[in-house]
């Protein structure tokens, strides 16, 4: 039986605790697992949402406005809506983040298209992840 709350790009899972339907878009919460030596997504920004990253296990590298934050377990980085950022993880185990959005704008609904568009046969139509990004407002930088 499939998970409702689990949604895998490659080999990256977004597990869902909280989604935009649960809160009338106030506020998303979801864990977000990163493998070893693995960046995602590209660098962008939100145009609505701020962001919070908290580590669980692991160290994820997120960098906001060209600034490295290692974020390993217990840790906490904040990016404000409109400034660049993006994760990674540069470490040999996967790293585990609990990441909360406000409002939520980016949620559930962003993740499936998400993973419809870049779990395909060969490569994925970038273009076309772009117009989901754009959608939600996720502006590619």
């Amino acid at each position: 039986m499939r998970d409702r709350n689990l949604i895998q790009i490659g080999a990256m899972e977004i597990r869902f605790l909280i989604d935009e339907d649960q809160s009338s878009e106030s506020v998303v919460m979801f864990e977000f697992a990163v493998p070893s030596q693995s960046r995602v997504p590209a660098a962008h920004f939100h145009r609505d949402v701020d962001e919070v990253i908290y580590g669980i296990a692991g160290t994820m590298t997120t960098t906001v406005d060209g600034k490295k934050h290692e974020v390993a377990p217990g840790q906490t980085v904040f990016i404000p809506r409109g400034v660049v950022h993006t994760h990674e993880n540069l470490h040999a185990e996967t790293a585990r983040a609990l990441i909360t959005m406000t409002p939520g704008l980016i949620g559930r609904r962003y993740f499936e298209e998400i993973s419809a568009a870049m779990n395909v046969k060969g490569k994925p139509d970038i273009e076309h992840v772009k117009e989901i990004m754009l959608l939600y407002g996720l502006v590619p930088a």
